[in-house]
């Protein structure tokens, strides 16, 4: 070190009684953000300049960030969304000393461009319709509008709810979770039958024939002695045929919650490091700013869908 008489000395590198660059700080975020389990982080930091940054470090450095997270949280929607996912992740959480469940509910949609957004991400304490009622009328708070339709597996209280807030919207039920729903109650050895036959419901060329082919595969179902199956069938083939109001082009992009379920794979993924998480609001800013990452790569910058296509559609509806 210099031997100065009068002046301090002061590096180019660290500002004087800072122990850790800014850029150190913000690579430890990044790292417990990206997936990095905080005893990882611990290990980490350790190799590098040979004393351990505690759990407690980490928590506040995190904190840091938790207000500009929450200030994108609630920023206004702008512009239509012709179409809108939902879906809930369940978290485990520490309460009282013993761990409990406690839901994340988020909201994909898409814009009149094509693009995707994440519109919304809150806490829930389960997916009923309390939960689903407040998280909608967050999203309508904020300013979400003209959604043509919204996608999602059938919870019954997100179901009802969307009938408060949004009435003039159609509600598509998952095709992929209304599969599972008649996998329940069908035998192994005939799985790959009934698969081929429910597809088919979904391959014809308008409403009219798939809802001719659901009867045709109900009666046969009858026949294969798959009463349960059938019976599902029969209820719940009409919510998932609402995709074919819209244009053919957007069929395989609507009639599934897909694009959502990647994302929550992608959450699951991430907060499998962390197991229990102390309260619900650590659960939900970390699944707030992995989903405000996501936004920002390529994911929300590539155009998904052509809505030119939809726009005639609904001018072809007004003529007709």
């Amino acid at each position: 070190m210099p031997k100065l008489r009068v002046l301090p000395f002061e590096t180019a590198i660290i500002d004087r009684y800072r122990r850790r660059e800014s850029s150190v700080e913000e690579a430890l975020v990044e790292m417990y953000l990206a997936g990095v389990s905080v005893r990882r982080v611990e290990d980490i930091t350790e190799a590098l300049w040979g004393s351990k940054v505690s759990p407690g470090t980490i928590s506040n450095l995190n904190a840091r960030i938790y207000t500009t997270i929450e200030d994108w949280r609630q920023r206004p929607i702008e512009g239509e969304h012709p179409y809108v996912y939902l879906d809930g992740i369940a978290l485990k959480r520490s309460w009282g000393g013993e761990v409990r469940n406690v839901s994340v509910l988020v909201a994909v949609g898409v814009n009149r461009d094509g693009y995707r957004e994440i519109l919304g991400v809150a806490e829930g304490a389960r997916e009923d319709k309390e939960s689903w009622t407040s998280f909608l009328r967050y999203l309508k708070d904020r300013g979400l509008k003209e959604v043509g339709l919204f996608v999602s597996d059938k919870c019954i209280g997100l179901v009802e709810s969307l009938g408060l807030f949004y009435p003039d919207a159609l509600w598509q039920r998952c095709v992929v979770h209304f599969y599972r729903n008649v996998f329940t109650v069908v035998p192994k050895g005939k799985i790959k039958e009934v698969v081929a036959m429910l597809t088919a419901i979904h391959a014809q060329e308008d409403r009219k024939e798939a809802q001719k082919k659901a009867a045709t595969v109900v009666k046969k179902l009858q026949t294969m002695k798959l009463g349960r199956a059938a019976e599902t069938v029969n209820e719940g083939i009409d919510e998932t045929l609402s995709y074919y109001r819209f244009p053919r082009e957007h069929w395989r992009k609507i009639r599934t919650n897909n694009p959502l379920e990647r994302i929550m794979k992608e959450i699951r993924r991430r907060t499998r490091v962390v197991g229990s998480f102390p309260d619900g609001k650590s659960a939900l800013m970390l699944v707030a700013a992995r989903l405000r990452h996501i936004a920002g790569t390529k994911w929300g910058m590539s155009q998904y869908m052509k809505m030119d296509r939809l726009e005639e559609a609904a001018i072809e509806s007004f003529e007709a």
